[in-house]
């Protein structure tokens, strides 16, 4: 088998240079055409080739121009666009280009491969020449944690995921829903099969049932070609629907629908096509309260609600902060090619006493944010962030106290009233002072 081709339509810089070579690392012949705008070159069409257009600036115009040049040399390639900021303006202006998938940076080596996958018509499963062997579609997904709540949600995963169930997943932003989609699938009889999500929140309403269930040629202005949907990109999968709650009413009767009868209608069609997917879904709303407040249907929630799996916050799950901070420093000494090799002391006492209200995607923001500046192989105080140093004077102030009374003690040798009045403290004060830091000696 021959190598895909992906066209790389995107200026230089060091993001898309780090692009091009993850792409070329999982088996894609990279092509950057000399002329980004206006591409002149032909373009093989042969299910073998996909377009990257990168547009970086606000004004997506002269990229949009080159989707549409590329759309009229060929109607077949599937034209992936990466914007900075998005738009539903945007994303319509995209559509009616012709542009296939719409890709919002940052994002994932994992969710631009998945899109590929989707849409190279040659390689269903991703199994190209030149894809590791060990690549994220085969490999069992990471879901760290060592806390009892955790090892009972991975072990509830494993056998919801066997039975095939649809799911429900719930729990705050960033504590890692999408990852245990990931893992129900893996688990199931669909792990060969793809594994497509969609975020209901990121999706403008006037583009989400085009999106799902896909569009026949000519349906509208600008559907140069058919268009399958994301829930038949899923075929045989696992379809993976992200904050279903804001998704609009209508929408949810049509997945409702798509639930009781396994088929879908695309925009423009007029029969039915059966889809054999497993839906996993996916908010960090109270399903309950959306019920009383009439934002979800009662009928979808019983549907989806087969399988229940809720993800409690960081903050509760304190002890898994450490492997977390080490996984995820790992994960940037190989992305940035350093040896950084832990945290101090003092620095995994903040991290472990902060409440993480982003969560784990917080914690791993922050490990990446560390890396931008940071000289030495073990992170210091230094190197936290700017929000982090009411934390760190909250320390060190914490550290001068106790050795004012260790100090304080000592010259007292050890005379407890003696030492409150030379710190001009109460003798209550100091008893709850040598608790809370753990102090103890002579009695007197």
């Amino acid at each position: 088998m021959t190598k895909p081709v992906v066209f790389l339509f995107a200026p230089d810089s060091e993001d898309n240079r780090d692009l091009q070579q993850r792409l070329a690392a999982h088996g894609f012949a990279v092509l950057r055409p000399e002329r980004r705008r206006q591409p002149c070159q032909p373009i093989q069409d042969d299910g073998q080739a996909v377009a990257i257009i990168d547009s970086p600036g606000h004004d997506p115009t002269p990229d949009l121009e080159t989707a549409m040049a590329l759309r009229r040399q060929s109607r077949q390639i599937p034209i992936l666009f990466i914007v900075r900021d998005s738009s539903e303006s945007k994303a319509i202006a995209a559509l009616r280009a012709g542009v296939t998938d719409y890709l919002k940076r940052p994002f994932s080596s994992e969710e631009l491969l998945e899109s590929i996958r989707r849409h190279l018509s040659g390689f269903p499963n991703g199994a190209w020449a030149g894809a590791t062997p060990n690549s994220p579609a085969e490999a069992e997904p990471t879901f760290i944690g060592v806390t009892a709540d955790i090892l009972k949600i991975k072990s509830y995963i494993a056998r919801a995921g066997a039975l095939d169930c649809n799911v429900l997943i719930t729990g705050e932003t960033g504590t890692g829903k999408e990852r245990a989609a990931q893992l129900i699938h893996w688990h199931s009889s669909r792990r060969g099969k793809p594994l497509v999500a969609i975020n209901c929140a990121a999706l403008p309403e006037t583009l989400v049932e085009s999106e799902l269930f896909g569009y026949e040629r000519g349906a509208f202005t600008g559907a140069y070609a058919s268009y399958p949907g994301k829930l038949q990109l899923a075929e045989g999968g696992t379809f993976f629907l992200d904050e279903i709650f804001d998704m609009p009413p209508f929408m949810q009767a049509k997945i409702l629908r798509v639930l009781e009868t396994r088929k879908i209608h695309r925009l423009g069609g007029k029969q039915p096509i059966p889809v054999d997917v497993r839906i996993v879904a996916a908010t960090n709303h109270d399903p309950e309260r959306a019920m009383q407040e009439g934002r979800l249907r009662q009928d979808l929630y019983y549907r989806l609600n087969v399988g229940r799996v809720h993800l409690p916050p960081l903050r509760e799950r304190q002890m898994d902060i450490p492997l977390l901070l080490q996984h995820f420093l790992e994960e940037m000494n190989r992305r940035y090619h350093r040896r950084v090799e832990g945290f101090a002391p003092n620095v995994m006492a903040i991290l472990m006493g902060y409440a993480w209200p982003g969560n784990i995607r917080e914690l791993r923001n922050l490990v990446e944010a560390l890396f931008i500046n940071l000289p030495d192989r073990v992170v210091s105080l230094a190197h936290l962030p700017e929000s982090f140093r009411p934390l760190v004077e909250n320390l060190k102030k914490t550290q001068g106290e106790r050795e004012r009374l260790l100090q304080a003690l000592l010259a007292t040798n050890w005379n407890k009233s003696q030492a409150a009045e030379k710190l001009q403290w109460s003798r209550m004060t100091l008893y709850r002072k040598m608790d809370k830091y753990k102090v103890t000696g002579k009695s007197g």
